[in-house]
């Protein structure tokens, strides 16, 4: 079920204790990135997803997905810094579609990567998270800014590799844009398989939190409804990994 417009951030990290994942509804996502700074460039962060690359990995021999990546790492109780560009990487134990190799994609835009959009979405996953694992001393945060392109005869698939595990400890999935789609379900597991639930990122500022460790997640593909018209799904995924120090 979607948590309540009222939740706090504590509540809603509560919530993901328990459960593993978080269905947060944009009116609750967006009072609760309020309290680490402005939304103010919306509309110019929202743009720029019109100026991703494509995705010249993808196995599947598709031409539906364009992305664009970037890096950031944090101390605890530091700023939160944009480290020099690098590729993504994932173990073919978690992505065997496309993991074992290093991927190469665009970086995010500098403008994008300093916007006070993208600042205070970080600064709001460092606290939930960071809350959940306290003795986490810094963070890898990797940021991936994703279109999914439906057209007639060729769905676009979120997660091609299927139901799957990111290799990370916690993911935000946050809907940025929806245009003339249908399906796009989320499905959660647990590690045992055994359904948790499933929901619909509609609105901008829908999120889904996953604690990775715990559960698994998947999209289904989606089409457009109105052939010949222009068709997508924009996500903005923030994944973090913690470090523990170094004795």
């Amino acid at each position: 079920m979607p948590v309540s417009p009222q939740v706090s951030l504590d509540a809603l990290q509560a919530n993901l204790a328990a459960d593993g994942f978080a269905f947060v509804r944009s009116a609750t996502m967006r009072n609760v990135i309020a309290g680490f700074g402005p939304l103010a460039d919306w509309e110019p962060f929202a743009d720029s997803w019109n100026a991703l690359e494509l995705d010249t990995y993808m196995a599947d021999g598709g031409r539906y997905r364009r992305r664009r990546h970037a890096v950031f790492s944090t101390l605890e109780g530091g700023p939160i810094v944009r480290e020099a560009h690098q590729p993504h990487y994932q173990s073919v134990d978690y992505n065997p579609l496309h993991g074992g190799i290093e991927r190469w994609f665009a970086p995010i835009l500098d403008p994008i990567g300093r916007s006070e959009s993208l600042t205070t979405i970080l600064a709001c996953c460092r606290a939930l998270f960071g809350h959940l694992a306290p003795h986490t001393a810094s963070w890898k945060v990797e940021v991936h800014q994703f279109r999914i392109e439906a057209r007639a005869g060729e769905a676009g698939r979120p997660t091609p590799e299927g139901l799957h595990r990111d290799g990370v400890d916690y993911v935000l999935v946050l809907l940025v844009n929806r245009r003339n789609i249908a399906s796009g379900v989320t499905g959660i597991r647990d590690l045992t398989g055994r359904s948790l639930g499933s929901f619909t990122l509609t609105d901008p500022l829908d999120a889904a939190l996953v604690d990775d460790r715990r559960v698994a997640h998947g999209v289904t593909p989606v089409e457009p409804l109105v052939a010949g018209e222009a068709a997508y799904r924009d996500v903005l995924v923030v994944t973090f990994v913690g470090r523990t120090p170094t004795r």
